[in-house]
């Protein structure tokens, strides 16, 4: 929750549960109908030990979900989160599809693309 709040500058919503069923629902301040939940992966009864490992494994490897964020100063929001010390997995650079973004993990593992906005120029 903490990267989320203090590096996203994310408004926390919603604290639910505790222990293995506890969710946290975050969101940017400016957008109140978009939403991220943070939970424990493979969370549940309908899910086995085993599945909840794989779930894991796919997890840290940043194969599993991921969050697309857009920014108007891309250079200024990587250097603020990479100066949090966020888990650094591609620096600023123009994409072969005509994006600039950059990606981070978040402490949980969880990738996050952050886009340049299409009017910021360079």
């Amino acid at each position: 929750m903490a990267f989320y709040r203090d590096v996203l500058g994310f408004d926390v919503r919603l604290d639910v549960g505790g222990g293995t069923m506890r969710w946290i629902t975050v969101g940017p301040p400016n957008q109140p109908d978009t939403a991220i939940v943070l939970h424990p992966p493979g969370v549940g009864n309908d899910v086995t030990d085993e599945e909840r490992e794989v779930l894991q494994r796919l997890i840290a490897k940043g194969s599993y979900f991921g969050v697309n964020l857009s920014t108007d100063d891309l250079d200024a929001t990587f250097a603020a989160i990479e100066a949090a010390g966020a888990d650094i997995v591609q620096e600023p650079m123009e994409q072969d599809w005509g994006a600039r973004d950059a990606a981070v993990r978040d402490p949980a593992g969880n990738m996050i693309r952050i886009q340049a906005n299409p009017e910021e120029t360079h």
